[in-house]
């Protein structure tokens, strides 16, 4: 098993979009491109084909290029995390996919469609671990939301190094984060998965949860960075300045779609004249409106943090 790679996370966590060409192929230079740029930005982890890089939409093979294409980006300079999930046989080929295209370790998300008992998730965790020998992080939502005692029972497994909550339960958390003490897992890393999680970090981060992702930073670096400093640095003002005028703003935007937590931060790429492309179906690019309030308010974020 790969030694520790979470232990080298550092600031904001990356989760590049996945560029698609004129003729719906994966761009891979682009993506290239625009993952060593935000390295090059201050990304402290890049999490590739996951939730933002339309995951639910890539096969197998386009998966191995796109996490091929994210290690070559980041040279060792940071950990590289993969994305998998969905039907089981979908997501073991996509952990080996991960695997031998030089991943540091996975991001599970949730099985496809079926509503699980605890022991079927517990199962289903476990198949995808052994699958490969990369360290997993859990995504807790949706389909794949677990209980404390499921929670116990994973940490017992030493594949098992992170958990990312995409369910809001801020009690629960605590209670799994007590859970790793108790078990002695202080390998474990806890994530804000939630959408927009800067909108919430500070919750999370008063119970023990310091990771969060940032599905922003894809799009407007200086701004994701920026909200992380006032973070780090306890500019309690500053947070509050950049979530009243712009995060809060963002999230009602992306309230009005499904699908948006994706959609908007691929339109506020090509704002910025990145090609990377429109979304896959299901997922729906926004309308020339929404998009003339995304580029107003990327232009009002920018004036925040210029």
């Amino acid at each position: 098993m790969t030694a520790h790679p979470f232990d080298r996370f550092e600031g904001v966590l990356f989760f590049p979009v996945t560029p698609f060409d004129a003729h719906d192929r994966v761009d891979v230079a682009l993506l290239e491109q625009h993952v060593s740029d935000r390295v090059e930005q201050g990304a402290g982890g890049v999490f590739a084909a996951c939730g933002t890089g339309e995951y639910h939409a890539l096969g197998l093979d386009e998966i191995r290029a796109v996490v091929g294409s994210a290690v070559r980006a980041t040279a060792g300079r940071r950990p590289v995390v993969a994305g998998t999930g969905g039907p089981i046989a979908h997501a073991v080929g996509a952990a080996r996919a991960a695997a031998e295209a030089g991943a540091d370790g996975l991001l599970l998300l949730p099985p496809y469609l079926v509503a699980a008992p605890q022991e079927g998730l517990l199962r289903y965790v476990l198949a995808v671990a052994g699958a490969t020998d990369l360290p997993v992080v859990v995504y807790h939502r949706g389909a794949a939301a677990f209980t404390e005692a499921t929670m116990e029972r994973l940490l017992e497994d030493r594949r098992v190094q992170g958990v990312k909550d995409g369910v809001g339960d801020i009690a629960l958390m605590q209670r799994f984060v007590l859970a790793a003490q108790r078990a002695g897992r202080d390998d474990v890393r806890f994530f804000n998965g939630l959408l927009t999680a800067e909108a919430s970090q500070a919750a999370y981060r008063a119970i023990g949860v310091p990771l969060y992702s940032s599905a922003v930073f894809a799009m407007a670096p200086r701004i994701a960075a920026a909200y992380f400093d006032a973070l780090e640095t306890g500019d309690e003002a500053r947070q509050r300045l950049l979530l009243d005028r712009f995060y809060v703003p963002l999230v009602r935007l992306r309230d009005e779609t499904p699908g948006f937590a994706v959609s908007l931060i691929k339109a506020g790429l090509r704002i910025a004249g990145v090609p990377v492309g429109s979304v896959r179906p299901p997922l729906t690019d926004p309308t020339a409106e929404q998009a003339a309030r995304l580029r107003a308010l990327l232009e009002a974020g920018h004036e925040l943090v210029a």
